[in-house]
This record gives C-alpha cells, sequence and structure tokens, in this order.
C-alpha cells in the first residue's frame, strides 16, 4: 500500500475516534495506529532502494560519459599521431581531435546534469512524501499524547 494512503488511513482512525465530553479530545486504538506505522515502515525502504538507485545510475552514467570521452580523446590522438607527417593534414587532425573533444564534454555535461536533475526531482519527491509522513505522524503522535495525558 502507498504511505500516503496508509497516512490517510492514520487519519481516518484518528477522526473516527470516539470524542470525549467537554473536550476536543479524542479516543483511539493505538494499536490500529502502530499497525499502520508498521506497514508503513515495511514500505519506506522501498523509497530509500529508489533514491540510492537513482544516485547509483547517475554516477555510473557520469563514469561511463567521461570512459567514453577519454576513449574518443585516445582516438583523436592516435589519428592525429598518424597523419602528423604533413603539417596541413596533421592542422586538421587536431581541429577535429578538439571538436571531437568538445562534443564529448558537451555530452557528458548534457548526460551529468540530466542524471542530476532526475536524481534531485526524485530525491525532492521522496522529501515531500517523508515530510507529509512526518507531519501525519507527529499530528498523531500529539494527538496520542493528548489523551495519555488525561487518563493518567
Amino acid at each position: 500500500m502507498d504511505i500516503l494512503a496508509l497516512i490517510d488511513r492514520i487519519e481516518e482512525i484518528l477522526e473516527e475516534g470516539r470524542s470525549l465530553p467537554f473536550s476536543t479530545k479524542r479516543l483511539v486504538d493505538p494499536e490500529k495506529i502502530y499497525e499502520i506505522i508498521d506497514e508503513i515502515r515495511a514500505n519506506f525502504p522501498d523509497e530509500l532502494k529508489q533514491a540510492r538507485w537513482i544516485v547509483k545510475e547517475r554516477q555510473e552514467m557520469l563514469e561511463e560519459a567521461e570512459k567514453e570521452a577519454n576513449r574518443i580523446l585516445e582516438e583523436a590522438r592516435e589519428r592525429a599521431a598518424a597523419i602528423a607527417s604533413e603539417q596541413e593534414i596533421v592542422k586538421l587532425a587536431e581541429q577535429q581531435a578538439a571538436e571531437i573533444l568538445d562534443n564529448a564534454r558537451a555530452k557528458e555535461r548534457e548526460i551529468r546534469l540530466g542524471a542530476e536533475d532526475y536524481a534531485d526531482e526524485m530525491l525532492a519527491n521522496l522529501e515531500v512524501n517523508l515530510g507529509k509522513l512526518l507531519t501525519a505522524v507527529q499530528r498523531g503522535r500529539d494527538r496520542l499524547q493528548g489523551k495519555v495525558g488525561q487518563r493518567g
């Protein structure tokens, strides 16, 4: 079940709790709340795994782009060395090598920025969900603490 749906269930349980006379406090079954919290905990690690996976994927993409850039650079150097006998051809090779390197750097930058944007978007989404979860849990705890204080 989705974490937000579980939070909604906590809110429903709190809203369905029996009101105490002359008070805004409500009685709820803490076991129901604890069961839902356990479900949230069971679902929560998947989101963390997903965020970690995104960061790992981003790093792998950056490494692959760097390898490709190095391969292209090495290829350009080998070409330039092979045709170095004529000055005009050498100049052309150096220009091509620079273009290839610039293109590789631009591609690496594009891939890196895209991966960072994607990772940031996923982490921002996770942050929002965690914030909602924390708010709901805190509300539940606040309500429960208010009821426990009245019993004693």
